[in-house]
């Protein structure tokens, strides 16, 4: 039986099933002609929940959860401390089976990659799944995907066990992957969050996929702390024709202490940047070199321009900042490990093809 409307005295399994908003809760004013046009963060998550009622399983228990409505461009750290906390705390209830959170697509593979390096060895050593799910059309739309979303959602977070193991995960257009993995190639296409991700059919799990699930969570290394005050500032520069230096040196005199640098092909950097960033570096401002292709490696080193930067391998850079912001967390709280060892815990995992 589905209800969203828990009795604090009532002792049994339910899935926990949080909303913060997106284009899954959104409306259109004019869903016909213009289903583009919309609104995100319209409709509460309850209501996303009775509109596939008769779909669900019967025997599967549902409590709901509004943490915020917004549009996920306007995601903030905040937020995202909320969710991490929310989301650990809901782990370690016995009661909860699993957790699915609805969000937007624009940023999800922030979200992804932070509940990944927050909770993520939690969730595989108690078994249990945290599966987010959003949809690319709101949801008055005539071709509105985030309703089967939803229910794909449900049916893998309370699957038999046997069929994987614990985690965080991502489950689109029929498809799941690891939500580290996350990361939207496009603007407008269903699977966009996972166009690029490894990921395997919701009804016949591949098993390639299912190896290399495995694979990393035993490499992947403890999970980092939740910030408990503002987090650390980092900022994303994108290398371009024609940069300048003005604006590095402002976020440098402005005291910014992380910089993931967007760089053309394998993370190649303009030579206007190079004076500056040798002097980030002399400032104790930490620097990773990530790409700003989309897609491939970015491995340490790879450019002959003399700076000494870490490397974000295949993390995109909108993941590579949210993993640079933990490992600065967490290297404050614990002086006897650097943020480079932080970062390498929760980046550096084995490569499948």
């Amino acid at each position: 039986m589905m209800s969203t409307n828990r009795n604090p005295l009532e002792q049994s399994p339910y899935i926990l099933v949080i909303g913060l908003g997106g284009t899954i809760a959104g409306l259109a004013a004019n869903p016909d002609l213009s289903p583009s046009n919309y609104k995100a963060g319209e409709l509460e998550v309850e209501t996303l929940l009775k509109k596939v009622e008769e779909a669900i399983p019967g025997d599967l228990k549902l409590v709901s959860q509004q943490l915020a409505n917004i549009d996920s461009r306007d995601l903030s750290e905040e937020l995202l401390t909320l969710l991490g906390n929310t989301v650990r705390d809901s782990l370690n209830n016995p009661d909860v089976q699993g957790i699915v959170i609805t969000h937007g697509t624009d940023t999800v593979e922030e979200t992804g990659f932070f509940l990944s390096a927050i909770c993520g060895k939690l969730a595989e050593k108690l078994g249990k799944r945290v599966v987010l799910t959003g949809a690319m059309l709101p949801a008055n739309a005539p071709q509105a995907d985030g309703p089967l979303n939803l229910l794909d959602a449900l049916k893998w977070v309370s699957s038999p066990p046997e069929n994987c193991p614990g985690g965080v995960f991502a489950v689109f257009a029929g498809r799941v992957c690891l939500a580290r993995d996350l990361s939207k190639r496009h603007t407008s296409a269903f699977n966009a969050p996972l166009m690029d991700a490894p990921c395997s059919p919701l009804g016949l799990i591949n098993p390639s996929w299912l190896s290399r699930l495995k694979a990393v969570e035993a490499a992947s290394g403890e999970d980092m702390p939740i910030p408990k005050q503002q987090w650390p500032w980092v900022e994303i520069l994108t290398s371009h024709a024609g940069a300048r230096a003005q604006a590095l040196e402002s976020l440098l005199d402005l005291g910014v202490e992380g910089l993931i640098l967007a760089g053309t092909g394998f993370g190649g950097v303009h030579k206007a940047w190079l004076a500056s960033l040798q002097q980030a570096e002399v400032k104790g401002v930490a620097v990773v070199r990530a790409s700003r292709t989309g897609a491939g490696v970015v491995q340490g080193d790879a450019m002959d321009d003399g700076l000494h930067c870490v490397s974000s391998g295949t993390l995109s850079s909108p993941r590579a900042r949210i993993a640079l912001q933990l490992a600065l967390n967490a290297a404050k709280a614990d002086k006897s490990l650097t943020w480079q060892d932080f970062f390498a815990r929760i980046t550096v995992l084995p490569e499948f093809r």
